[in-house]
């Protein structure tokens, strides 16, 4: 596992993390147990980043994933996030107080005296333009409740407005082969900056594995069945945006330009890793064999230039006029 600083936090994190919303249960059906051996293994595998999130089960993420910690002598790294358990989630209830009450909640979920990174999840976009939250959040860190704080985002320009605000540390977004827009301005400010990237849906939820096919279902608790279309939070999070379909169709021509010796979840991995940019890219995982490929992606060669344009040429081709202008 390779290594990568996160930004101005003071942390080196590893560069394939773990995303920890599926052991929450939003992705079907999960055990603890099981969640726990995966957890676990990732540890033994050198990752130190995890992210979670207090609606992730409720805490039942946060909980995991904090036993976890609580198991190992190693240096791990937790990122969580507020401010989806608002209802209804609107910019206007992103108050101090609100805040405030949900870092207490992931606190005592955890059993922490203060949060390595609190992220504020994917607010509305009005509330980037509201400075009073971010004092809010210095005034949290001056008072030992978060160590870091950073944003969690949908789209490039609410991420452009957070990293004016000098507080932020990271900005969480959605980058893949299927969503190509933020190495554009974004990467090159965060760079800047010294924003840490955090990248999250790398795998546009199963799509980029190639192991999906128009005959594949998934359960009703499962947000690629419930959320096809937006239906409970924003589509980009779901397929990345991209319509089933067209996914399955782009996929099938990035498995021709595949690299031999690696799987296809590794070549989306390594092709969002070869952004220097990028901190750490948090795929999630239910079983120890999708942690063991994911990891796996660090130690693999970089991809070749002739590669990179073939996944550029594919995008722009399948890909681009769904998703560029919409995040």
């Amino acid at each position: 596992m390779k290594y990568r600083r996160l930004g101005s936090t003071g942390f080196e994190v590893s560069e394939v993390g773990f995303g920890a919303w599926a052991i929450g249960g939003d992705w079907g059906t999960v055990k603890d147990d099981e969640s726990m051996a995966t957890l676990r293994r990732a540890v033994e595998l050198g990752v130190t980043f995890f992210d979670t999130a207090d609606v992730y089960g409720m805490g039942r993420s946060e909980r995991l994933v904090s036993r976890m910690r609580r198991e190992t002598d190693k240096m791990i790294v937790i990122a969580t996030k507020a401010g989806r358990k608002l209802q209804p989630h609107i910019a206007d209830k992103y108050t101090p107080e609100n805040i405030r009450a949900f870092i207490e909640d992931s606190l005592e979920n955890m059993g922490f005296d203060s949060l390595d990174l609190l992220q504020l999840h994917c607010p509305p976009t009005e509330v980037y333009y509201r400075p009073e939250l971010f004092d809010t959040l210095d005034r949290m860190e001056r008072e030992g409740l978060i160590k870091n704080y950073g944003v969690s985002v949908e789209k490039v320009e609410e991420a452009l407005k957070a990293i004016e605000y000098p507080g932020v540390k990271t900005v969480q977004i959605i980058f893949n082969m299927f969503r190509q827009r933020p190495k554009e301005l974004f990467f090159r400010e965060a760079k800047r900056k010294n924003i840490g990237i955090i990248v999250r849906v790398p795998l546009a939820s199963g799509l980029l594995t190639g192991k999906m096919s128009r005959n594949t279902t998934f359960d009703k608790n499962d947000h690629r069945y419930y959320n096809r279309h937006g239906e409970a939070f924003d589509v980009s999070e779901t397929f990345a945006g991209v319509p089933f379909e067209v996914g399955l169709d782009a996929v099938e021509e990035i498995k021709k330009v595949k690299p031999e010796g690696m799987t296809m979840a590794q070549f989306a991995l390594k092709w969002i890793l070869m952004h220097d940019a990028v901190s750490t890219v948090i795929p999630g995982g239910k079983k120890l064999y999708q942690v063991e490929d994911n990891t796996a992606a660090s130690e693999l060669p970089p991809l070749p230039e002739s590669t990179m344009a073939e996944v550029e040429r594919i995008y722009e081709t399948n890909i681009k006029s769904y998703v560029h202008h919409r995040w």
